[in-house]
């Protein structure tokens, strides 16, 4: 059965959550270990290796013990372990509102329809922009209300980036785009500002748990 399936399990906690449409909400969280893609602004690099093993069945028990709102699966990079997907299932089973916050980098087509995607689309200065899977951005545009794309900024130049891949693929005005700064490295006034300027149709969001938490505080 597959809720009898083994996962890699960085932490599970009860946090506010901190980004995406549903930033403010209580949300019980599920990361998943590994990743390996090296992206120069992670701020998970715990994640990345080790873990605790779980059964999905365990971990899908343990978020549901907090009586959240809404559950996010990520890491890491959650898509990396083939249990990912039966664990969003569960979740689904379980949960009416369940978020994927994926890196990006794999393709989700395999996803269960009901999870609401976030994909963390990687500019520039994370070094790794440009494996970015595309082939995602087809299936955002079939089904544009289950997709959220993410570009956390750290120049001007990763906002000009940001700026002609959303028109360039066709998301602006279709799918919900969130603009964030990495914590630390961009002005959040410039950000507005560029935003401002522009007429970006795009959501400026803010990493909630860094400001109410210390921003290296893990678990929230």
């Amino acid at each position: 059965m597959s809720g009898s399936l083994e996962i890699a399990v960085s932490e599970i906690f009860h946090s506010i959550q901190g980004e995406s449409s549903f930033a403010g909400w209580p949300c019980a969280f599920i990361r998943l270990a590994g990743c390996g893609h090296g992206c120069r602004n992670c701020d998970t690099g715990y994640a990345e290796e080790g873990g605790v093993t779980m059964t999905v069945t365990e971990a899908v028990s343990r978020a549901l013990s907090f009586g959240a709102p809404c559950i996010e699966v990520t890491g890491g990079e959650p898509l990396l372990q083939a249990g990912a997907y039966p664990l969003l299932e569960e979740l689904c089973e379980n949960c009416p509102q369940v978020l994927l916050e994926t890196g990006g980098f794999l393709p989700v087509d395999q996803v269960d329809p009901r999870v609401r995607i976030i994909l963390d689309i990687k500019p520039p200065s994370s070094g790794v922009s440009g494996a970015n899977c595309i082939e995602n951005l087809s299936l955002a545009l079939e089904s544009p209300h289950r997709f959220e794309f993410k570009f956390v900024l750290a120049s001007r130049e990763d906002y000009l980036w940001a700026k002609e891949f959303i028109f360039g693929n066709l998301l602006a005005g279709t799918c919900t785009i969130l603009f964030g700064a990495v914590f630390g490295k961009l002005e959040l006034q410039l950000l507005a500002g560029w935003i401002l300027e522009d007429r970006l149709p795009v959501r400026m969001q803010l990493q909630l748990h860094k400001y109410i938490w210390k921003p290296d505080t893990r678990g929230v």
